[in-house]
């Protein structure tokens, strides 16, 4: 494969290569790095790159919002609706998910006296 065809595809395969990016730093925060804040952010970024791959599945070329007015041709082109409303929903229960998160780690560290899970492991098998 020629480098001009590599770059003509991830051009146009550009919020693919972006949204596979963001879920690898998110993987690595998750795995790599041992407060709790840090391993809940890299969960968030994996979280936003699921949803930017998702709606980037639903996205057409030329597609128009699907509210059909007079006079618009059967052929007329719509972007599917389904992957935006689902987005939505997932962004309020990712939302919710990461306020309950932070109040829990805020008592775990008012309770334990810090964040990280290697010391948070070694506290509960005292």
């Amino acid at each position: 494969m020629s480098l001009s065809l590599f770059l003509s595809k991830m051009g146009t395969n550009f919020n693919y290569v972006v949204a596979i990016t963001l879920f690898t730093i998110g993987l690595y925060a998750v795995v790599a790095k041992n407060n709790l804040i840090k391993k809940f952010i890299g969960l968030n970024i994996m979280e936003t790159s699921c949803f930017l791959l998702y709606i980037s599945m639903g996205a057409v070329k030329g597609g128009r919002a699907p509210i059909w007015t007079e006079g618009m041709k059967k052929t007329t082109l719509f972007v599917n609706p389904i992957p935006q409303a689902l987005i939505l929903t997932g962004i309020v229960v990712a939302v919710s998910t990461t306020s309950l998160a932070l109040s829990l780690m805020i008592k775990i560290y008012e309770h334990c006296g810090t964040l990280d899970a290697e010391k948070l492991k070694r506290m509960e098998t005292e």
